[in-house]
């Protein structure tokens, strides 16, 4: 007689089987990894930023291509203003700067030059420059109201300048060769030194060095135009 408490022939032993979902661990790699990539670069940007500043700590400091005689003092200065808002007549870093505002600040800030409020004006000072010879510090003019020389900025070097576009933008580099400003070029003025001749100007020396603070952010915006573009 068959015991009726022993359970029935079933033939080999089957094990369990267990579902191991890989899907979270996945995610969590994955963040991990992002994470990571983002940490290291933000630590290449800032032994960048700031190994300069530390070598440069007791003078502004400057990119070895730029020299101060050939404008860069204005390059520097000009560039520690990225970000400042657009405001129509507005020629200082609180209340804004419009295109000539921004550019009789830096020069007056930087050399103790006295330009003309309107760029149109701006257009008569200094000396013609071809575009192929522009230097850093150099003015360059764009058609941009249909008026001749009615925006100016600031040549920065490598085929860009720095600039106040316009009414909700801020201050901010671009590329001449754009097509929409390389189309609207209107000419470059090299501000001549004290006693005439097409030599570039000379920054007053009684003017002050730009400040740390200001330098970081001068550096920041030539690391991000030529690394992280």
């Amino acid at each position: 007689m068959a015991d009726r408490h022993r359970p029935a022939a079933t033939g080999l032993f089957t094990p369990p089987r267990f579902s191991l979902n890989l899907g979270p661990m996945r995610k969590a790699c994955l963040r991990f990894s992002d994470s990571l990539r983002a940490a290291l670069r933000a630590v290449a940007i800032a032994l960048i930023l700031t190994a300069p500043l530390a070598a440069y700590a007791n003078e502004a400091f400057r990119p070895p291509a730029l020299d101060r005689d050939a404008g860069g003092e204005v390059v520097m200065r000009a560039l520690a203003l990225l970000g400042t808002p657009y405001r129509y007549g507005g020629d200082s870093p609180e209340g804004g700067f419009d295109c000539s505002g921004l550019v009789r600040h830096v020069f007056r800030d930087a050399a103790g030059f006295t330009l003309p409020r309107r760029s149109q004006e701006m257009s008569s000072r200094g000396d013609e420059v071809a575009r192929a010879e522009l230097l850093p510090g150099d003015l360059v003019f764009f058609n941009t109201l249909r008026s001749a020389f009615s925006h100016v900025g600031i040549y920065v070097g490598d085929n860009r300048f720095v600039h106040a576009p316009t009414s909700g933008g801020v201050v901010r580099v671009e590329s001449i060769e754009v097509d929409y400003w390389s189309r609207r070029f209107d000419g470059a003025r090299r501000l001549a030194a004290a006693g005439g001749g097409a030599t570039p100007w000379a920054p007053d020396p009684n003017v002050p060095p730009l400040d740390a603070q200001a330098s970081l952010r001068a550096q920041g915006a030539i690391l991000r135009a030529h690394f992280l573009h």
